[in-house]
């Protein structure tokens, strides 16, 4: 990612190769605040330096994406129920500082989507446990990606398999029959190879949970123990599994940002650009054994 453009935007530590072995990894310090506390931190101020409360609403946002439970609807009834003399300017002034601070994370939130997908799908390279935690806004204002001990590497054919699954999920109703044919050559299979949920679970894996949650689905564990009742999966591709699992840490944050993350909308131009790059001369190979056609 050091040639890319997201260079001048993101930051990954250098490691200290000298100080670095077989089990230990050593890298550069970053200088910054996690984002998940900068966030805090700035719906605290606006709450007048409760950092208690802008904690507490946030946590309760991220449970939920209804209306009662977004983050401006318990902000409001917090500046309500806090000072009966607030003016109209001061309530507005409030409002408007916490739509700033909402865009603000949300750029900074699809930036790291972008990067990652870069990463993924270009450098075959990138950080399998990018939780909130790991994610830093610098002094400078770059954002800084740390901890890679969970370092993950993709194959070329794990990258390109992957891509043709992400760019299936292309379209607002995509194609279940491309969908779970682009799933079965990544590797996964079910017990009756169902097409609607091998698709099903491709957008679980690698887009959202949002059908989940339309029918009735608290979390997306729950959901997916729903398709795996319909049509258990009897193999998941390795590769597959801390994709899946960066995708749903970045849903997770979108909705601490009451925003409901579409991973591959994000991923989608990498992916194809991954596949474009392969070209029509190239085929892939499914374990070495099955060839895997590129149209």
């Amino acid at each position: 990612m050091s040639k890319s453009s997201f260079a001048e935007k993101v930051k990954i530590p250098e490691p200290i190769l000298n100080l670095c072995s077989k089990n230990v990894l050593v890298m550069e310090y970053l200088s910054g605040k996690k984002l998940a506390v900068s966030i805090e931190e700035k719906l605290a101020a606006i709450l007048g330096g409760d950092i208690s409360a802008a904690i507490k609403v946030l946590k309760a946002t991220q449970q939920s994406l209804d209306e009662e439970s977004s983050l401006f609807f318990r902000v409001n009834v917090i500046i309500e129920e806090s000072r009966a003399d607030n003016t109209r300017y001061q309530k507005g002034l409030k409002a408007f500082q916490l739509l700033s601070m909402t865009r603000d994370a949300r750029n900074k939130l699809s930036l790291l989507l972008d990067a990652t997908g870069h990463q993924i799908f270009h450098d075959g390279i990138y950080n399998g446990d990018c939780h909130p935690g790991n994610i830093l806004v610098l002094d400078d204002g770059l954002l800084g990606l740390i901890d890679y001990g969970q370092t993950r590497r993709l194959s070329h054919h794990d990258r390109l398999a992957l891509a043709r699954v992400v760019s299936s999920l292309r379209k607002r109703l995509p194609d279940a029959q491309e969908v779970a044919d682009a799933m079965r050559k990544f590797g996964f299979r079910s017990r009756d190879d169902n097409v609607e949920i091998i698709a099903k679970n491709a957008s679980l894996y690698f887009n959202s949970d949002i059908e989940g949650k339309r029918m009735g689905f608290a979390t997306p564990q729950k959901y997916l123990q729903y398709l795996n009742s319909k049509d258990p999966m009897l193999h998941v591709p390795d590769p597959a599994v801390f994709v899946a699992r960066t995708s749903f840490l970045f849903r997770g944050l979108g909705a601490l940002l009451q925003q409901q993350i579409h991973t591959s909308s994000h991923w989608r131009k990498h992916a194809i650009l991954a596949v474009a790059k392969n070209g029509k001369a190239h085929q892939l190979y499914n374990l070495g054994l099955t060839p895997i056609s590129n149209d």
